[in-house]
Parts: C-alpha cells; sequence; structure tokens
C-alpha cells in the first residue's frame, strides 16, 4: 500500500504546487496576493459549510463534484481523429468504435458488449462514474470516521454529545474535498472509462474521452485516429468481459470493498503521539505526524483480498491485451508500439492508479499484467480461442495467481487435461458435487438410525463364534 486513504495523508512539502487544491501552485507573492488567497480560502470555507447538510453519508458528494468540475476549469471537446467539418468528435468515436467491434468479433467469441458509444468530456466522466466511486469510498471513509469516533474515552462522547454529528459533517466535508480533488485531476487524464480496470462507468456504454486522447496522443507521432481505433477497440474488449461475464463485476468491486472495510486506526499509536509532541517545536510536530504513526496497517484479510484483486485486475488487462492485439494484427502500423506504451503507463502507475492508491489507499496497478498476458497467448495458441474465452464461465475455473508462475504449464494442463472449449460445463460440474455432498449428509443422518439392526447383527455374530468355539469374541 504506497498511500494512505483519504484523511490520513499530509501534504508534502517536496511537491509544493502539487499540494495545492486549486491546481494553481502554492508561488509566494506580495501581501495583496496573500490577502486575495485568505478571500479565496475564506469563501471556500463559507461555501463547505453552507453544504453540510446536504450530504449524510460518510463523504459529501455534493461537495467533491462541485471541487472537482471547479479543478478541471474551462474545458472543451476536442475535434480529433478522422473528423471532418461535418463530423463532431462524437462521431469520431462511434465510428472508431464500430470499427474496433468488427475487428474484436474475429478475435473472441464473447459478442459486443456495449449497447451505446459515447464521448464524455472530463465533467461527463466525472458525472457518470460518481455512483461507482461512491460504493469504492463509502467503506474507507466509515471506517475512518468510526476508528476516530471510538478513540475517544466514553467521558469525551457523552460530554460531545451532538458536536459528534457535527464532526461527522465535518468530516463528510474533508473527505468530500479531498475527492473532489483527486477525481478533478483524474478526469483531465483518463482516456476511456475502464482506464483503470475497474468498471467505473454505466454498464453497456463505451465511452472514451476524446480531449485526453487528444492530450495523450501528443509525442507519439502516430495519428489520432490510429491512437482512438486502437482505444476503442481496448475499451470494447473489456465491455465485453463485463458484459458477458456476470460475476466479474461484482467480484471486482466486492474485493475492493473487502479490503477498504478492514481499514482500522491504531489508537494506541495515537496516544504515543500525544505524548511526544511538544507544542513548542512546530517542526518536531510535523516530523511526528509524517512518521507514519498514525497511517492504518494492513491485516492479513486485507493482503488476502489485495492479492486476489492484483491477481483477477492481471487476468482481465492481460486478456484485454491479447485479444486486442489479435484482433488489430497489422492493421494499424503503430499497434505494437501503442500496446508497449500503455503496459509502461500501467507498469509505471499513471494518473489513474495513483489517484485511486490515495483515494482509498490501494494499489489497483496489476504487477502481473505482463504473466497474465503470456497465460492468455499460450492458452489461446494451444488449447484454442474457445477454451481460453470459455475460462471466464466460472471464476473456479479461472488460473490462479500460482497459475501465473507458470503459464506454459497452465496451457498444456489445460490442453491436455481434455478441459476445452466445449467440454467445459461448470454449472453441471457444481451441480454434480452439490448432489453428491447432498446424497454424503442423507447417508450421514441414516447411519445412526441404522443402530438397532447393526447391534443385532452384532450380537447374533457373537453368539455364533461362541457356539464355533472362538475365543477372541468373549468379552
Amino acid at each position: 500500500m504506497s498511500n494512505p486513504p483519504f484523511g490520513f495523508g499530509l501534504p508534502d512539502p517536496d511537491k509544493g504546487p502539487e499540494n495545492d487544491p486549486s491546481g494553481q501552485g502554492g508561488q509566494s507573492g506580495s501581501g495583496a496576493d496573500a490577502f486575495q488567497q485568505l478571500g479565496q480560502m475564506l469563501s471556500q470555507l463559507g461555501q463547505m459549510l453552507s453544504q453540510t447538510g446536504s450530504s449524510s453519508g460518510p463523504v459529501n458528494y455534493d461537495l467533491a463534484k462541485q471541487i472537482a468540475v471547479q479543478r478541471l476549469g474551462g474545458e472543451s471537446r476536442s475535434r480529433i481523429g478522422f473528423t471532418t467539418e461535418d463530423q463532431s468528435g462524437d462521431a469520431a468515436v462511434r465510428d472508431a468504435a464500430h470499427l474496433a467491434e468488427l475487428w474484436l468479433d474475429e478475435a473472441t467469441i464473447l459478442p459486443a458488449g456495449a449497447s451505446s458509444t459515447v464521448a464524455w468530456s472530463a465533467r461527463d466522466w466525472i458525472d457518470r462514474t460518481l455512483p461507482t466511486w461512491q460504493r469504492l469510498c463509502d467503506p474507507v471513509a466509515r471506517q475512518v470516521s468510526n476508528a476516530w469516533t471510538e478513540a475517544l474515552p466514553q467521558e469525551a462522547k457523552q460530554a460531545a454529545g451532538p458536536l459528534l454529528s457535527m464532526v461527522g459533517q465535518m468530516g463528510g466535508m474533508a473527505f468530500g474535498s479531498q475527492l473532489g480533488n483527486a477525481l478533478g485531476g483524474l478526469a483531465s487524464e483518463v482516456l476511456t472509462s475502464t482506464d483503470i480496470g475497474l468498471p467505473l462507468g454505466p454498464e453497456a456504454t463505451t465511452a472514451l474521452v476524446p480531449a485526453n486522447i487528444e492530450k495523450f496522443t501528443e509525442g507519439l507521432e502516430r495519428p489520432n485516429s490510429e491512437v482512438l481505433v486502437f482505444l476503442a477497440a481496448r475499451e470494447a474488449a473489456h465491455q465485453r468481459l463485463f458484459a458477458h461475464v456476470p460475476w466479474l463485476r461484482q467480484r471486482l468491486l466486492a474485493t475492493v470493498e473487502e479490503f477498504a472495510q478492514g481499514i482500522s486506526v491504531d489508537t494506541s499509536a495515537l496516544e504515543e503521539l500525544a505524548g511526544k509532541i511538544d507544542p513548542s517545536n512546530p517542526a518536531g510536530i510535523e516530523e511526528l505526524m509524517s512518521s507514519g504513526l498514525l497511517e492504518p496497517r494492513t491485516t492479513p484479510e486485507q493482503q488476502a483480498a489485495l492479492t486476489r484483486l492484483e491477481t483477477l485486475l492481471a487476468l482481465v488487462e492481460g486478456w484485454v491485451d491479447v485479444v486486442v492485439a489479435d484482433a488489430i494484427g497489422n492493421r494499424l502500423p503503430g499497434a505494437d508500439a501503442l500496446r508497449e506504451t500503455l503496459r509502461r503507463r500501467r507498469a509505471t502507475g499513471g494518473p489513474a492508479e495513483q489517484t485511486f492508491a490515495t483515494l482509498v489507499g490501494l494499489e489497483l496497478r496489476p504487477r502481473r499484467m505482463r504473466a497474465a498476458s503470456e497465460l492468455w497467448s499460450e492458452v489461446g495458441s494451444r488449447a484454442g480461442t474457445d477454451a481460453r474465452d470459455n475460462l471466464w464461465s466460472h471464476p473456479d475455473l479461472m488460473p490462479t495467481g500460482d497459475d501465473l508462475d507458470d503459464p506454459a504449464g497452465f496451457a498444456e494442463r489445460l490442453r491436455t487435461g481434455g478441459a476445452t472449449g466445449d467440454d467445459l460445463d461448470p454449472i453441471a460440474e457444481l451441480e454434480r458435487t452439490r448432489r453428491a455432498e447432498q446424497e454424503q449428509a442423507e447417508r450421514d443422518r441414516a447411519e445412526p438410525d441404522q443402530g438397532g439392526p447393526a447391534d443385532t447383527a452384532s450380537d447374533d455374530d457373537r453368539d455364533r463364534h461362541r457356539r464355533e468355539g472362538d475365543p477372541g469374541t468373549d468379552g
């Protein structure tokens, strides 16, 4: 866990302007500038206080949305790709997605998963993904808030009375402020709705952000239209998985929630910190606060959830990587270069991963994506496309973290074991297992009822042995 979740972190003095929520930097200026900044801060505080009652949850999402939109500032829809004077960015995105879907039909047995294709602005991305962020961030904020409240002595809780609810509202504002700043920064960077590997947008919707794609394309020395089609293919491949693998979306989001719900605060560390603070030494206070004493500790349960999540994300990203490469083939001259660029972007932790780590305290970067790509490629070449894609039919059939260590071995076992394409019937296997367990349970229940006849048979055997003179039956 590279970053503590929101509510725990402190500004990094080495990052200077990055600590400024407004994104305008922390440049020192004249006295007039200082008073102007103070006025802006007081104005923002007044707006925040006026909204304390507008959100009853652990995070003030109304405030988060407002701050995120303010951070974006002015934006415009970009005309990119193969647009003309008569063609809008929306039409370019639809054309790219349509072409990508045609190519994907030849590379996977999973049919198209999106019923609509849209071009989002950065603000659209905030609006459409906020419900999913709410599901992901609520457990974190609730755990953090409850931890601090439970750390108070009982006498302090009774004395505080109604003030505790005000503290909760202030906490919701603080979380909302940090969430808003994070989403505002992320909205200016993401390329598609599945850019971080999680299904953040509405179901069955392929969404691309043309303005951000145009910025991403700068310096790549590839035509905008080529980059647009490549990213549309990745987005469409994600949507095929999420639409036709019914357990996948729920499993990904539930695992993130499971990790977040395990967050706890070491209250003994808080007491230790209070005992070390010297009010006359501000530098010492800052050093203690940044020492990590107040950061949550990762529990074994959280670590297990993190491992499952990283493996599943790697499998998703690896499958998308292989399928898109197969679909595009030699159709796009720069496909290999774009593929490697996106791999490195994920491997080094792009803005999406960094923002999510700040919000939830969890790294979603699939560390083993290259191994997963190799595994799916091996399975496809040895067992066939049908066998590869049918593995998604049930979570119990999916490769494990150990399988990522030996992709060729997993593919060979799948091929020689006869568990290819049409032979995979997970529902039938589960039904057979259920019936076997039920029959065993019925036999276990019936055995005690047969004690009478069994005892009688045992007595008859002993009488027969006595008549035959067997000494071993006495007693």
